[in-house]
């Protein structure tokens, strides 16, 4: 099975999750094609903060001026990625760490000037994730875009998820997050949402912020021919083998 897991950076920002979660991959690696796609946000902001640059946000995107770029590269494409490779050889598995830049994998264009470098995608080209797969290795992506003219962008780490899994032609993308899965307006878990629904928790103001990104981004993929998507807690022990066992945690997305 075609499976894209996308992480949470404050999963990744913590070296026991981290750990933990590359062991889960590692293991699902062992009988399935996975590809990761991390985010950083929470280390971004740290890493702003500590050279005095203020972290701005309009809609829950970052505001990324020249300045901001730079770190974003620096950690998104370094220092976050780096980290999540490491723990993952840990593991067992054979990790390639990537960004959208890398062979044209996610190419983006400007999605509004006042954000300044923050990126929509519009084209994913995943021959190269064949190529690593089939040659057993683990492809670990982060959300830097590019285009054919050397233009650099900040891609939300969700949106940059439904690009490839789209172009990759994902079975199944998961997202693990910090949240157990999506409630409805009684506060209860959602155990499967079709795409229609999810719409309308978002409609009728239920989900908002985080999650109203993640059901947009969710509903996107569908549209796009995910299979399914599943949102679920990254803090819950072995929460991939649950999410893929279809055991009843988080949330089922279907179209």
């Amino acid at each position: 099975m075609k499976i894209l897991v996308k992480i949470g950076g404050s999963l990744v920002d913590c070296a026991a999750s981290r750990a933990r979660l590359a062991a889960e991959i590692a293991r699902a690696a062992e009988s399935n094609s996975i590809v990761v796609v991390h985010g950083g946000g929470k280390q971004m902001t740290r890493f702003l903060a500590e050279r005095g640059i203020e972290s701005r946000f309009v809609n829950g995107l970052r505001v990324t001026t020249d300045d901001v770029l730079d770190a974003v590269v620096k950690i998104f494409a370094g220092s976050v990625n780096a980290e999540l490779v490491s723990a993952l050889r840990a593991a067992g598995a054979n990790p390639v760490g990537l960004s959208g830049l890398d062979a044209g994998l996610v190419d983006a264009e400007q999605l509004d000037p006042s954000l300044g470098h923050v990126g929509r995608p519009v084209h994913s080209d995943t021959r190269l994730l064949d190529i690593l797969i089939a040659a057993h290795y683990l492809p670990v992506v982060a959300c830097v875009a590019g285009d054919a003219r050397g233009g650099r962008y900040n891609v939300n780490g969700d949106q940059m998820a439904v690009a490839c899994a789209a172009a990759w032609k994902a079975e199944r993308l998961i997202f693990l997050t910090d949240v157990e899965g999506v409630r409805d307006g009684s506060g209860e878990i959602r155990q499967s949402l079709t795409a229609g629904q999810a719409q309308g928790l978002i409609r009728d103001g239920i989900a908002t912020g985080g999650m109203q990104a993640k059901l947009e981004a969710a509903v996107t993929g569908l549209k796009q021919g995910v299979s399914e998507v599943q949102i679920g807690s990254g803090a819950i022990e072995g929460i991939l083998n649950k999410l893929t066992a279809k055991s009843g945690f988080g949330t089922r997305l279907v179209s």
